[in-house]
């Protein structure tokens, strides 16, 4: 036979180290009952038979199937050796200490894990008690009862097997509970872990834009207003006033970031300090910035007013303060920009092209991503279920595309795509 042992289970048996002694004390406890009811009798096998009955129960948890067999066996051969007409018989049948075939069943019953074995460990015992009561005749073999005799006997067994299947199938239903507890709980920290990973994530966009965008800006004003300091105070006065007006901002960025990291974040729009709203009016703001800062930038932007949500205008606004930090950083001053955003057929275009400064670019590969700045807006556009490249151009420069299903603020009520 095939068995398990069954695994303790809260509110049906006490667990950990009470659980194994207790369970301890109860295998003792039958195996000295068996013992006892052996001890009573005079016919020569009694208290062997009874005696190794009683061990075999000793391990009726862990091998229920194999203690089942044992007693079964040891009953087989106290019935072989019973003969009324010696006295005393060599052993008895049946005896008091047969309550052990009862116990093992019912072990098999509580404790086994295949789904067939508490049937066939049933049956077993109706079979027995029918064999011992009627004899096997054409084997020469009496029976020591009557019909009215089965009748009691197997009343016996039955209570004792459905009060045993009572305690499985609610073991088994605990275990069940316990395990669908688990799964959800498990779940719940898959759950947890990857919202933690994606606001990680957003984090990370949201530093890298900030901080890039805005270092590369007053890098270069300062480079320029070092330059002309002596030949051109007043154009050096104005970079000066960029590089403050761009630090303040980014100050006061990294303030709702390091927030956020501190307390989390709002719940719901409103919640502590005004949300920072960002809209496509922004992108005319980094773009002047870029001019001063050397590019020549042609912009235009096409979308109808309130076509795009929050999120959406956010997403478009990062993508060209990226290009435009990206263009600061590779090309230098003096590099032109062309930046087209429009709205068509429900989908937001995004089209950001420079050429280098004249400089011939890499061959590398529209496509493949490049730094973090490359990662971050690939991620803002595949989270919104949009198409991201971005590449070397074939003369100089390099492009970037990127296209957005637009969803309406009507349709998004209440979706708040901010900076906090």
């Amino acid at each position: 036979m095939t068995e398990e042992s069954t695994v303790p289970v809260p509110w049906i048996t006490p667990s950990g180290r009470y659980a194994r002694v207790l369970g301890r004390a109860v295998d003792v406890a039958l195996a000295l009952a068996v013992l006892f009811a052996a001890y009573g009798y005079a016919g020569d096998y009694d208290l062997l038979l009874g005696a190794l009955m009683a061990l075999a129960l000793l391990a009726r948890r862990t091998r229920p199937g194999t203690v089942m067999a044992v007693v079964m066996a040891l009953a087989l051969v106290q019935f072989l050796l019973h003969d009324p007409n010696l006295s005393p018989p060599p052993a008895y049948a049946p005896a008091a200490y047969d309550m052990a075939v009862l116990f093992a069943m019912m072990s098999v019953v509580h404790h086994s894990r295949t789904p067939w074995m508490p049937y066939a460990a049933g049956g077993a015992v109706l079979l027995a008690t029918a064999v011992a009561s009627f004899g096997v005749p054409f084997l020469g073999l009496d029976g020591f009862g009557d019909g009215q005799s089965l009748l009691i006997f197997w009343g016996l067994a039955l209570t004792v097997w459905l009060t045993a299947f009572g305690l499985h199938t609610r073991r088994l239903y605990a275990e069940s509970q316990a395990a669908r507890a688990r799964h959800a709980e498990r779940e719940q920290e898959q759950r947890a872990r990857l919202a933690a990973a994606r606001e990680r994530a957003e984090i990370a966009r949201e530093l890298h834009d900030v901080v890039a965008h805005s270092l590369a800006v007053m890098i270069l004003q300062a480079d320029g207003a070092g330059a002309v300091l002596r030949t051109s105070p007043d154009l050096a006065e104005s970079a000066l006033k960029t590089i403050a007006a761009t630090g303040r901002d980014a100050i006061d960025d990294m303030h709702r970031i390091v927030r956020v990291l501190r307390e989390g974040w709002p719940e719901t729009p409103g919640a502590g300090e005004e949300r920072r709203l960002v809209t496509l009016d922004e992108i005319d703001v980094v773009a002047d910035r870029a001019r001063t800062a050397g590019l020549t930038v042609d912009l235009s932007v096409d979308v109808g007013e309130g076509r795009l949500s929050p999120a959406e205008e956010m997403t478009a606004f990062r993508i060209v303060q990226e290009c435009l930090t990206n263009t600061l950083r590779h090309a230098g001053s003096g590099a032109r920009v062309g930046i087209r955003v429009r709205e068509e057929d429900g989908t937001l275009l995004i089209d950001v092209t420079d050429d280098g400064a004249g400089a011939l670019a890499g061959r590398a590969p529209v496509g493949e991503s490049g730094g973090n700045g490359l990662v971050g807006m690939r991620e803002r556009v595949e989270l919104v279920g949009g198409a991201f490249e971005a590449g070397p151009r074939l003369d100089s420069g390099w492009q970037v595309r990127a296209s957005m299903p637009v969803r309406t603020k009507n349709a998004v009520k209440g979706l708040v795509g901010t900076e906090r």
